[in-house]
C-alpha cells in the first residue's frame, strides 16, 4: 500500500493524553509509521486535515450487526435471506459512515455475522473490522432463545461453547439474566447458573477467546463475575459487591445506555409493545445510577450501544457518548471508552484503539472540538480503515 502523510489540526490519540496541535501522521502499508510536529510538507503525498480534529476510529463493543432498525417485528420476521443480507451491508456501511471502524457483534441469527465479516475482509462489502460471537448461549426459554443455542446444564453449555468455537467465533456470549426484548422473562432474574457459565467461559479461555455476558439483574451479574466473565454488558442493577469485584479483577462494563433510552424515546407512537415499554421503564433509572457509580469507582468502561435493538440505529454510536457525558463522564474519558478501552475490552489493543506508531491506521477526522462539545463526534468528515480512505 502507498505511503502518505496526514496534517492534523488537532490530534486526540485515544490514550487519554492531552490533544496536540499541528501534527503530522505518516501512514505506510496500512499502519501508522510515525507521528511528529508539522513543520511543512515534504514532497510525499499529503492529506490536509488541518481544520479538523483527528482521532482513532471509534470501536463499538456491543452491536447486533445484521439486525434491521426502524421496521416492525412482523416485517423483520418476514425478511428473506437476501433482504437480511441487504440490511447487513447497509449496517456495515452505516458504521463506517459514522466513524466506527471496529465492532463487536454480540448475537446473530445462525452465523450470519461471521459471514458478513468474511465478506468485509474479502473486500466484497465496505464495513468495519468485526469480532463476532455468532449465536448466544442461553437457557431454554431464556433471553435471546429464538436465535441462540438453548443450553441446560454444565455439559450442554460446554458442548455449545465448543460448537461455537468450531464455527470460528471470535468470542463467546452468554446470557446471565433475562432482558427487555424477550417476552416472558424479566431483566432482574438470573438465568444460566454460575456453574453453567463457567463451563462455557473455561472453553473460551482455553481457546484464547474472550467472553461477554448479557447481565442486567444483580444476582446474574454476580454469577457471571464469579464464573470468570471478561465483560458485563448493560450492568443495570450493579451493587457495591459487583463493582468491587470488577475493579479488583479488571472486568469491563459495556453500559449500552442508548438501548432503553431509544425504546422509551420511540414509545407507543412508533409501535413499542407494552411489555417492552414496561421493562424499559423499569430499568432506565437504575441503569444510569449503576453507570455513574461504576465510573466514579474506577470500573473499566468501553463504549457499546446495543445497536439493532428498537430505534437504536447503527449510525448513531455518538448517542452513547452523549449519554455517558450527560451522566457524568468526562468527554476525554468517553473518547477513550470508544477507542483505547474498546480495543482493550475486545482484546486487540496491540494493533487498534489509539493513533500510535506501529498500530493499524484506523483514523477519523471530525469537525469541532469534542472535548468542549461531545456531539462533535457526529460530524465525521473523513474515515480511514487500515490506511484505506472510505469516506471524505
Amino acid at each position: 500500500m502507498k505511503k502518505f502523510w496526514i496534517h492534523a489540526g488537532t490530534l486526540i490519540d485515544g490514550t487519554g493524553a492531552e490533544p496536540k496541535k499541528n501534527q503530522a501522521i505518516c501512514v505506510e502499508n496500512g499502519r501508522v509509521a510515525a507521528i511528529e510536529d508539522f513543520h511543512g510538507k515534504n514532497e510525499e503525498e499529503w492529506v490536509d486535515l488541518s481544520e479538523m480534529t483527528v482521532m482513532p476510529g471509534m470501536i463499538n463493543c456491543h452491536v447486533h450487526s445484521l439486525s434491521p432498525v426502524g421496521i416492525s417485528d412482523e416485517e423483520e420476521n418476514a425478511l428473506t435471506t437476501m433482504e437480511k443480507a441487504w440490511w447487513g451491508m447497509k449496517n456495515a456501511h452505516d458504521y463506517i459512515d459514522s466513524g466506527v471502524t471496529f465492532v463487536r457483534s454480540l448475537g446473530s441469527e445462525k452465523y450470519y455475522d461471521l459471514e458478513m465479516k468474511k465478506c468485509i475482509e474479502e473486500g466484497k462489502v465496505v464495513g468495519p473490522h468485526m469480532f463476532c460471537a455468532g449465536r448466544v448461549i442461553t437457557m431454554t426459554g431464556g433471553h435471546g432463545w429464538k436465535s441462540g443455542l438453548e443450553s441446560d446444564g454444565v455439559d450442554e453449555c460446554r458442548k455449545h461453547a465448543r460448537e461455537l468455537l468450531k464455527h470460528g467465533v471470535d468470542l463467546i456470549k452468554i446470557m446471565a439474566t433475562g432482558g427487555v426484548m424477550t417476552p416472558g422473562v424479566e431483566p432482574g432474574s438470573a438465568q444460566l447458573t454460575m456453574e453453567e457459565m463457567k463451563a462455557a467461559i473455561d472453553e473460551a479461555h482455553k481457546a484464547d477467546r474472550k467472553t461477554a455476558t448479557h447481565a442486567q439483574g444483580t444476582q446474574g451479574i454476580k454469577n457471571a463475575l464469579h464464573a470468570g466473565i471478561d465483560s458485563i454488558e448493560h450492568g443495570i442493577f450493579l451493587d457495591d459487591e459487583c463493582i468491587d469485584w470488577m475493579v479488583e479483577h479488571g472486568t469491563y462494563l459495556v453500559p449500552t445506555l442508548a438501548a432503553p433510552r431509544c425504546i422509551l424515546d420511540a414509545g407507543v407512537e412508533k409501535g413499542m409493545k407494552d411489555y417492552v415499554l414496561r421493562k424499559a421503564n423499569l430499568v432506565v433509572d437504575a441503569h444510569i445510577e449503576s453507570f455513574k457509580k461504576a465510573y466514579q469507582r474506577g470500573v473499566k468502561i468501553a463504549m457499546g450501544t446495543d445497536a439493532g435493538t428498537p430505534y437504536n440505529f447503527h449510525n448513531n454510536s455518538a448517542f452513547e457518548l452523549e449519554l455517558m457525558v450527560a451522566n457524568g463522564m468526562k468527554p476525554m474519558d468517553a473518547i477513550v471508552a470508544s477507542t483505547r478501552n474498546g480495543a482493550d475490552c475486545i482484546g486487540v489493543l496491540k494493533d487498534y484503539g489509539t493513533i500510535e506508531a506501529g498500530k493499524v491506521a484506523d483514523i477519523i477526522a471530525i469537525e469541532g472540538d469534542p472535548l468542549q462539545d461531545i456531539s462533535c463526534v457526529r460530524k465525521v468528515r473523513t474515515v480511514y480503515k487500515a490506511g484505506e480512505k472510505l469516506k471524505g
